[in-house]
C-alpha cells in the first residue's frame, strides 16, 4: 500500500496513458489478491472481499465509496450477501492507469483495517 501512496503523491502516474500489458503484469504483484480481467473490451482490476454478514459488506462498500469520492475516482461495486466485488479501471480512458492500482491498494488497506 505505501508504495502506491508514494507513487501517486510523487506524481509518478503516467497521466492519461493506459498501462501496457507488460506494465500491468509488473504491477500486479503489488496487489496480489486482485485479478486482471477483461469485460466489454476493457481491462480491469477486480477482487471479491468477504464479510461475516451483509451489514459488514455494506459498511465496507460505504467506506470504499467515501474514499473514492474524495479522490474523484469511483469503482464499480457489487454487494451480495456477505461479499463486495470491487472493480477498478479508468472509465474515461477505457482501461487501467497507475492510479487504479493505487486505489486497489487503498481498498486492500481499508479491508485490512476493518
Amino acid at each position: 500500500m505505501q508504495w502506491f501512496s508514494r507513487w501517486k503523491s510523487a506524481g509518478r502516474s503516467n497521466g492519461s496513458r493506459l498501462l501496457t500489458r507488460e506494465q500491468i503484469t509488473a504491477l500486479l504483484p503489488r496487489v496480489p489478491d486482485w485479478r486482471i480481467l477483461e469485460r466489454n473490451g476493457i481491462t480491469r482490476l477486480e477482487r471479491v472481499f468477504e464479510f461475516p454478514d451483509l451489514a459488514g459488506a455494506l459498511a465496507f462498500a460505504i467506506q470504499v465509496g467515501a474514499v473514492a469520492e474524495t479522490d474523484g475516482h469511483h469503482p464499480a461495486m457489487l454487494v451480495e450477501h456477505n461479499q463486495v466485488k470491487v472493480s477498478w479501471w479508468t472509465i474515461s480512458k477505457g482501461g487501467l492507469l497507475p492510479d487504479d492500482f493505487a486505489n486497489a491498494a487503498r481498498t486492500d488497506a481499508l479491508y485490512q483495517s476493518g
